[in-house]
């Protein structure tokens, strides 16, 4: 199967997928990404430490502004990936057609990326370091 839309999720679409995201489109310009929130905070702004543990990569995570998921996001995606079991379970249990085409973000390492959200920078930078890993893990699929 030919992956061109990947949707990337977590609970606020503010800090873990986000981060993804542009992880992805910076290794994937050509593919359409995007992510949302589970229970996403519709019209925020990335976190500002999610922000800063992008830019010392060199990415800009301005533009973003959550949104929360929904079946059209679902639907319109090759590949979801999430970042906890629970996640998953959720949207193939609320959005059954997203079975087999939902897997956790570290998957192939058998992880969960836990929330960092209202932590210090530092649990942000081992979340970012989780993160990019996973997503070089993905490369080979994708």
């Amino acid at each position: 199967m030919q992956i061109k839309n990947i949707l990337v999720v977590c609970i606020g679409n503010i800090c873990r997928s986000p981060m993804a995201e542009y992880l992805l489109k910076q290794q994937y310009p050509n593919l359409h990404i995007e992510s949302a929130g589970i229970s996403g905070l519709t019209g925020h702004a990335a976190d500002q430490k999610a922000m800063l543990c992008m830019q010392r990569l060199g990415i800009d995570m301005q533009p973003h502004i959550a949104k929360k998921l929904n079946s059209e996001l679902i639907k319109k995606a090759d590949l979801i990936l999430v970042m906890s079991q629970n996640q998953q379970k959720h949207i193939e249990q609320t959005w059954p057609f997203a079975k087999g085409k939902t897997f956790r973000l570290g998957h192939w390492q058998s992880k969960n990326v836990s929330d960092p959200y209202q932590h210090d920078q530092t649990v942000f930078d081992e979340t970012s370091q989780l993160i990019q890993a996973c997503v070089t893990d993905w490369k080979q699929y994708i």
